[in-house]
């Protein structure tokens, strides 16, 4: 067997219309359908990248780090600016940021969605990585963010 990508995330969620708003809003996702407690979505690369189930209950709090997911990972463009745009963007809609760095290979924001699931915005700002897979182990250096 051989893994030829990642197909697909499913996340359970509190409130399936904040958070179907927020991914389809806030962070662009195409919505396929929603109803009867779930959402589907699409970037359009497949069939669906992204499924919601409401489960009810509260939104998780931060905490320290421990086994199980720690983020998604999305990418949004090919260069600085797009992370800054992204990041003016989602500033502006009162989304909550919890990080950035510059990664050599990629520039990252990171952020939370209604639940508390951490999810990574990213830019591919360097090819570095195709000759050499080991640079994506370079250090985190901090990112600038606005001018």
């Amino acid at each position: 067997m051989n893994i030829c990508e990642l197909g697909h995330v499913v996340l359970y969620v509190s409130d399936i219309v904040r958070s179907a708003d927020f991914y389809r809003d806030a962070l662009g996702f195409r919505e396929i359908e929603r109803g009867r407690g779930m959402a589907l979505f699409s970037s359009g690369r497949t069939h669906h990248e992204l499924l919601l189930l409401e489960v009810g209950g509260a939104p998780r709090a931060r905490h320290a780090p421990e086994p199980g997911l720690y983020h998604i990972g999305f990418k949004i463009g090919d260069t600085p600016e797009d992370i800054r745009d992204a990041y003016k963007e989602l500033s502006a809609k009162g989304v909550t940021i919890v990080g950035s760095g510059d990664h050599t290979v990629t520039h990252s924001l990171y952020i939370l969605d209604p639940d508390g699931n951490e999810l990574e915005l990213y830019a591919d700002v360097s090819d570095v990585w195709k000759k050499d897979p080991r640079a994506v182990l370079s250090p985190v250096r901090p990112l600038r963010l606005e001018d």
